[in-house]
């Protein structure tokens, strides 16, 4: 066996030992349970089955991603900031990695000698400005708006971090294909279901991880906070991400007239209700000619997202008072992001598969070519160890939804009954402008009762707009005008 060889197996050896956990745990199996209880209504259980599944000092950036969901439903709105903000301090320090290795798409040795789930979990782009955006949320429904506003201000300079690594790390891994000669374009794995990841709605998204609701909600809290020009700026954005919804349009339309139109009574309301859950990722062995190194047939693994429709009810309008029936605009699929947000990875997933699977071949190779018994031994160990092995990452933010919508309107400061579907709720609307957050999950909704505070924004009330009067001519002028004119046109 040559040294490089001895090498190769080794470190195959000592990755397997340190990352068993990782490599071997179902992380998609785990949440699933989680998910089914929460649509069972069963938040507690929910919160004791995801802690049970995360007994370890060290909590990965998935635990805290889905137990601030859980708080949310549970209207502990402080609590569910404070987990999501040990997420957000995870992600500062990707950010602050990633701005010095931006384009090191190889540098964990356990992603290319056994599979990607010896990575650790930084998160998907869409989760990462997602994060922001429920943290904003949370800190609205809190009272808390200059919170929020800090948030919002931080999605904007996340997505800015998110769109420069990305660009990088697609030359990178350009670079690195053409050098190895490996072709990374999916279309052409045969067996893979191309058509998940190849539809108009996906296609059409300008990238994977800028949703238009994200930029909706910054036009709304910087209109609260009479900001108008950055106001103007968000509901811009959410245009482009989402052109042709009126919803979106109108928030731009009215930000000039809205305060002028507002009354002292009224409450300007944006009611988000999210639906479903995002897609669950597995597994799928695809056996692919690998010609790096001369080597033949080897099996590979890949992710591929699954919707999950039947968890999916989305409303389409919501009653107030069972009379005020308003329509609902959905404004950001994050079902589409997600498979967006792996289309686009696609290509360093396929660079990390082949070269994992040349490593692990030429291992195989050489130690079951040996005249050394124990060798061969070794051989068919490890080639065992690489069936056990070899599968994709399948870490994602389940608790988040599918889909989102959103309603706008304005209505009498105080309590009302609000109705999605079957489901009814009163809840207590104060202040100029205020936030209303429902999930559902199946026929479950969770509801979300904002707090009210000295945090709010002030109740500003422009005043009306100037009204343009029709010129007022007395009487004894307008006889004489007429008279005047009367004359001009007799002389000609």
């Amino acid at each position: 066996m040559s040294i490089h060889t001895r090498k190769l197996t080794l470190a195959l050896a000592i990755t397997l030992a340190f990352s068993g956990c990782s490599v071997m745990r179902s992380y998609d199996d785990e949440l699933k349970q989680t998910v089914d209880l929460v649509s069972q209504g069963e938040v507690s259980q929910a919160l004791q089955q995801l802690d049970s599944n995360n007994t370890g000092n060290d909590k990965d950036l998935l635990y805290y991603f889905e137990k601030g969901t859980l708080q949310r439903f549970d209207n502990k709105y402080k609590d569910s900031v404070i987990t999501w903000l040990s997420a957000d301090h995870l992600v500062n320090e990707w950010e602050n990695e990633a701005k010095i290795r931006a384009g090191a798409i190889l540098e964990n040795i356990g992603a290319v000698t056994l599979n990607d789930k010896t990575r650790r979990y930084d998160g998907h782009d869409y989760e990462k400005v997602m994060l922001s955006t429920q943290l904003a949320l949370d800190h609205l429904l809190n009272g808390d708006w200059d919170y929020a506003r800090t948030e919002i201000k931080k999605t904007h300079e996340r997505e800015a971090i998110i769109a420069d690594v990305r660009a990088k790390e697609t030359d990178a891994i350009e670079k690195e294909s053409r050098e190895k000669g490996i072709g990374t374009t999916f279309k052409n794995l045969n067996g893979y279901p191309v058509e998940t990841l190849n539809s108009p709605e996906i296609t059409s998204l300008k990238n994977g991880y800028q949703s238009a609701f994200s930029h909706y909600l910054a036009g709304f809290v910087y209109e609260a906070l009479d900001e108008p020009s950055l106001a103007a700026a968000g509901y811009r954005q959410a245009i482009e991400l989402r052109p042709n919804i009126k919803m979106l349009e109108d928030g731009l339309a009215g930000l000039d007239s809205r305060p002028h139109q507002h009354k002292p009574n009224e409450t300007d309301v944006l009611m988000v209700v999210e639906s479903g859950v995002a897609p669950s990722l597995s597994s799928v062995m695809i056996p692919i000619p690998v010609i790096y190194k001369g080597l033949g047939v080897i099996p590979i693994s890949f992710p591929v997202l699954h919707s999950d429709p039947t968890r999916t009810n989305t409303p389409l309008t919501v009653a107030i008072d069972n009379a005020n029936t308003q329509p609902l605009s959905m404004v950001t699929s994050l079902d589409a992001m997600s498979k967006r947000a792996l289309k686009d990875d696609m290509p360093g997933i396929i660079l990390r598969g082949i070269l994992r699977a040349a490593i692990k071949g030429a291992s195989q190779q050489a130690l079951m070519h040996s005249n050394n018994g124990y060798a061969m031994l070794a051989g068919v160990a490890l080639n065992v160890a690489n069936v056990i092995t070899e599968s994709a990452d399948e870490r994602t933010w389940r608790t988040l939804p599918s889909t989102i919508s959103v309603a706008r309107f304005s209505i009498p400061t105080g309590k009302h009954e609000f109705t999605l579907g079957l489901n009814k709720k009163t809840l207590d609307i104060n202040g100029a402008h205020a936030l209303i957050v429902a999930r559902v999950i199946n026929n479950q909704v969770y509801w979300s009762q904002p707090i009210y505070g000295a945090k709010m924004p002030a109740n500003i009330i422009a005043p009306p707009a100037p009204q343009i009067e029709p010129e007022i001519i007395p009487k004894s002028v307008s006889k004489k005008v007429r008279k005047s004119s009367t004359k001009k046109r007799s002389k000609k």
